[in-house]
Order: C-alpha cells, then sequence, then structure tokens
C-alpha cells in the first residue's frame, strides 16, 4: 500500500495538489467571502424595526390577526425563515436544487461550478448570519446609547460604533466557518467541479485504487484543516491578549 501511495503523489501529485486543491479553496473563498456579505444582511434584517402596519391601532381590537398584523416584520420574518430553511435542510439537497432547479427559474447561462459557488455561498449565509447577529447583541448596550447620545443616527451608529466591535469579535468564528466550508467543498465532486474530490474520482478511474487514493486525500484535508485552524487559534490568543 505505501509503494502505491507514493507512486501516487509521483504520478498525480499536480492533479491533486494544482487542481483539486486549488478549486477547493476557490470554492471555499468564494462561499465564505459571498457567504459573509449577504450573512450580513439577512443578520441585520433579522434585527430590523420594520413594521409597515405599526400605525393600526390594534389595542382595542377583538382580533388576533389585527394584534398580529400590527406587530408583522416582513423582512425579519423572510430572513428568520431563509436562515430556518437553509440550515434545517442538507447541504447536498441544496446543492442539487441549486445545480438542476435555479437555473430552470433563473435562465443564466452558466456551468456547474457557478451553482455550486452560490449555494456554497447561501448555505454560509445562513450560519454566518448567526454569527454576526450574536456579535452584534454581545456589544453593550451602552455603547449604543453612547453614539445616540452624540447625535448620531441609527446607521451611523451601527456603521461606526456597533459593526466594528462586532466583526473583532467574530472574526475567529468566521475563520472556523471557512474551514468548516473547506471540508463541505467535497460534496461538490458531485458535479465534477474540479475539487479534491473530483480529483479522488478523477484518478480512482484510471488506477483503481480507492484507499490509496483516499488516504492521499485525506491527508490533504488534513493539513489544510490543521494549518487553517492553528492560524484562527493564534489569531484568537492575539485578541485575547489585547
Amino acid at each position: 500500500m505505501f509503494q502505491n501511495i507514493i507512486m501516487l503523489i509521483e504520478k498525480y501529485w499536480k492533479v491533486f495538489l494544482f487542481e483539486g486543491l486549488r478549486y477547493t479553496l476557490i470554492l471555499s473563498a468564494i462561499a465564505v467571502f459571498f457567504g459573509v456579505i449577504l450573512g450580513t444582511f439577512i443578520a441585520l434584517g433579522r434585527m430590523s424595526n420594520f413594521k409597515p402596519f405599526r400605525h393600526i391601532y390594534y389595542r382595542k381590537s377583538k382580533f388576533k390577526f389585527v394584534r398580529w398584523l400590527a406587530n408583522f416584520n416582513p423582512i425579519s420574518w423572510f430572513c428568520s425563515l431563509y436562515t430556518e430553511i437553509i440550515r434545517g435542510t442538507p447541504l447536498l439537497l441544496q446543492l442539487y436544487l441549486f445545480v438542476f432547479g435555479l437555473p430552470k427559474v433563473i435562465p443564466i447561462d452558466a456551468d456547474y461550478f457557478f451553482w455550486v459557488s452560490l449555494a456554497l455561498a447561501c448555505n454560509s449565509a445562513a450560519y454566518v448570519s448567526e454569527l454576526f447577529r450574536s456579535g452584534i447583541q454581545a456589544v453593550d448596550k451602552g455603547q449604543t446609547e453612547a453614539a445616540r447620545s452624540l447625535g448620531m443616527n441609527k446607521a451611523q451608529t451601527m456603521i461606526k460604533v456597533v459593526m466594528p466591535q462586532a466583526i473583532k469579535n467574530i472574526l475567529p468564528a468566521i475563520g472556523n466557518e471557512f474551514i468548516a466550508i473547506v471540508k463541505e467543498t467535497s460534496m461538490a465532486s458531485t458535479f465534477f467541479v474540479g475539487d479534491l474530490m473530483t480529483s479522488y474520482l478523477k484518478v480512482n478511474g484510471v488506477e483503481y485504487l480507492a484507499l490509496e487514493i483516499l488516504i492521499i486525500v485525506g491527508a490533504i484535508y488534513l493539513a489544510v484543516t490543521f494549518f487553517l485552524s492553528k492560524l484562527v487559534l493564534a489569531y484568537e490568543r492575539r485578541l485575547n491578549s489585547k
């Protein structure tokens, strides 16, 4: 077995590193980058106070629906529904829906890599939104009150006071999300988008040495996640030392 592993590394190291690992890291970076952007808006949407029917004088109403409608926040409701659906369904199911279902709704001429990247980004956004929401809520309310007393409006307070502190608190968690996405990209091999597990399928289709190839791919995943986890840990220690 050891000789086969050495042979596979010597013969296919470019496939594993320059193709498989490269596409895995690209997919992960795209997913986390756009996931952070979308997740930020989802978190702000869940925490919004937009109630278009609040003007309804419902206190004397006998109907529960009228009281519910007055307190209804459509933005928060939609963002909460999105988060629950994404977090409550398997990633592989989401990949199938994005790759085979979404092109029928949105007629965009794109390859599997685009749709897989979009699915991973939307999946990551649901988890990142919870990180941002918890990070924003963890900021001391006195900071907000102080900013408002200085004449800042809600938007200025959020952008200049709350968000910088929240981002600082959740950066390590975003690093862990990136590590999780690196491993979850393995499901993208279902659509042969070039990731590490796709490299396994390609090499195994030629050499028929499944166990040896899986050991090599697993070692690469382990090395990458171990290196990234150490970076995140070092950043956490640096934050705690300040």
